[in-house]
């Protein structure tokens, strides 16, 4: 798909396959929760490849209880001096939950080597112990999901100059987002040396095509999907109760509480 022009996704196509593909998460969803599953799944790619908003799509109609987001800042000073991945595992689900990771611990084969964050020896490390990490996660039961977002260099030039003239986006681009161009062939060179090593059978890469945000969120969601055997809960029947008859209770004057302006009606 890489290079390829595809024609553009109708709108409507696209909001219709995608509800369709949210309501299976939620089914997915239940059955993490009914069975006591672990779902991981981490989003990598480069700045402004669409890892966010995919993973708004993919947690809008789920639990917050069961699905959480997890984007960690940068690491305190006590954290530097701990292992490495340590800071991760404590946010593991545990039976029962899903996590999404909004970058992981492919910071270190990342960013932190591009940018000279980390030294040559703890990124060799990471080399040699990241698979071993996550054969552990497998086999401890974890069900482990691992997606790189590719976008060219072009549509990141234009996602960043757009960002610049958005006030509401404007948080997104950071002094750290514009170095990126400038060490676009470095972070390529990194994110390749990262394949080589941490693409293993027990948890391989998948690389989403990002250069269209709409199709790159269906893509993704709808792989996730097929790739994990979940099947549809019954949800419980309920039923709304009858309201039961007033007992005389009668409401405060509305003057003795403070109201919100009504804002909407200036409008």
């Amino acid at each position: 798909m890489a290079g390829k022009r595809t024609a553009a996704l109708p709108g409507a196509v696209y909001e219709r396959e995608l509800l369709r593909l949210q309501t299976e998460l939620v089914k997915l969803q239940e059955w993490v929760r009914t069975e006591g599953a672990r779902l991981v799944v981490v989003f990598e790619g480069r700045d402004a490849a669409g890892k966010g908003g995919t993973i708004k799509r993919v947690s809008e109609h789920l639990n917050p209880r069961v699905a959480r987001t997890v984007a960690l800042p940068r690491p305190t000073e006590r954290e530097r001096t701990q292992w490495y991945f340590q800071r991760y595992v404590e946010h593991l689900p545990a039976a029962g939950e899903i996590v999404l990771f909004d970058r992981s611990w492919y910071n270190r084969a990342g960013v932190e080597h591009v940018m000279g964050f980390c030294t040559k020896e703890e990124y060799q490390l990471f080399l040699r112990q990241c698979p071993i990490f996550e054969r552990m996660l497998v086999e401890e039961g974890i069900v482990l999901r691992k997606y790189w977002f590719s976008v060219s260099d072009a549509v990141q030039q234009d996602r960043f100059r757009r960002r610049l003239k958005d006030p509401t986006r404007r948080w997104k681009l950071s002094p750290m987002d514009l170095e990126s161009i400038t060490r676009w062939e470095a972070y390529s060179r990194a994110k390749d040396e990262m394949l080589v090593h941490t693409d293993i059978s027990e948890a391989p890469w998948f690389v989403v095509e990002s250069d269209d945000k709409r199709r790159a969120r269906l893509n993704m969601i709808a792989h996730l999907l097929d790739s994990v055997p979940y099947y549809e809960v019954p949800p419980p029947v309920l039923e709304l109760p009858p309201r039961p008859p007033s007992t005389g209770y009668e409401r405060p004057p509305r003057d003795l509480q403070t109201y919100v302006p009504d804002h909407a009606a200036s409008l």
